[in-house]
């Protein structure tokens, strides 16, 4: 009987501590742990794990997650992270990571190395900008090499891309979600849309180069992708056959795993009673080939707009975690 590997991946919604986080560790574990040990994951993919500053240096750790790990299946497993922009340690915010019940070979972050950013000059910015401005990426891509057996591996992609949500515009805000003009909001979201727009792109390009590298290799995308299976960013990392007009290079597109849930499941968020499918696993073909099942873990989902408005402390994470399942070879 062909053992069994299960991959999951979970956005955590900003895990950390007071004063920054407006709920206390000690009230977000009890919700948290139970929905991390019930993925039973041989490999979890985490988005938006923050760093907590060590006491007396300028470096940053990841103590809220190894407390929020004491005790469970993941405490000892291996660790992949992204790192901050200057290379010294994890970031502060939206952290990547990836732990793995089998060794991490290498691990790499990648942040605007395949797509240069953008040089761009505000339209609507106050006082206007007199030269371009480089905008690039607030969040890396995660890849790692895992060995799951003697001399057998697999590549992990850890990804979140930047949310649908306005990009800041100088002069153009009175406060974090009122803008002063429709054009300022507008040019921000579109800033934005280009940013998760370049990150699949980027990450596509990723997967580009480990293919070119290795035809074979099992390839795992998972995450946060902030977009549902028919939007622009999810086409540009599927890379499907229909838009390269190119049957030849089906063997290079990638699929999509939740498409085989249910209709009436295929939702990992809530948004103004809207489900939204924003969280993703996708496969090479090597990958799918062993895949069996999927589920994703969201019967305790709230609304997150309404989260937002009603709730005083949420405690939990307004994105359900996914998990796959695959024959090893």
């Amino acid at each position: 009987m062909a053992e069994q590997m299960r991959v999951a991946t979970f956005n955590i919604d900003s895990l950390d501590v007071p004063p920054k986080a407006t709920v206390a560790l000690d009230d977000r574990i009890p919700l948290l742990r139970p929905q991390l040990e019930r993925l039973k994951a041989d490999i979890l993919c985490l988005q938006e794990i923050n760093g907590q500053r060590r006491p007396g240096t300028a470096h940053r750790s990841l103590s809220a997650l190894d407390k929020v790990l004491e005790c469970t299946r993941y405490q000892s497993f291996a660790r992949a992270t992204t790192l901050a922009p200057d290379g010294d340690g994890v970031a502060d915010v939206h952290n990547l990571v990836i732990l793995s019940r089998w060794p991490i070979l290498n691990f790499r972050s990648v942040r605007n190395a395949l797509v240069p950013p953008l040089s761009y000059r505000a339209i609507t910015a106050v006082p206007a900008e007199a030269v371009a401005l480089e905008v690039g990426f607030e969040r890396p891509i995660l890849i790692a090499e895992i060995e799951f057996d003697a001399g057998r591996t697999l590549t992990v992609v850890n990804v979140h891309f930047r949310a649908p949500l306005a990009s800041p515009i100088a002069g153009q805000k009175e406060s974090a979600f009122v803008w002063k003009s429709v054009a300022g909001w507008a040019e921000g979201y579109a800033l934005a849309a280009w940013k998760r727009t370049a990150q699949a792109l980027e990450a596509r390009l990723a997967v580009d180069d480990l293919m070119d590298a290795d035809c074979d290799r099992i390839i795992i995308v998972a995450g946060d992708f902030n977009a549902e299976d028919h939007e622009t960013p999810l086409k540009i990392l599927v890379g499907a056959e229909e838009d390269t007009g190119n049957g030849l290079l089906a063997a290079r597109a990638l699929v999509i795993l939740d498409r085989s849930l249910p209709l009436d499941r295929r939702f990992s968020a809530l948004h103004h009673g809207r489900p939204q499918m924003l969280d993703h696993i996708l496969v090479n073909r090597p990958a799918l080939a062993r895949f069996q099942a999927i589920n994703v873990h969201n019967e305790t989902l709230g609304d997150e707009l309404v989260g937002y408005g009603r709730t005083r402390h949420e405690a939990g994470s307004f994105h359900a975690p996914l998990v796959a399942e695959f024959d090893l070879p």
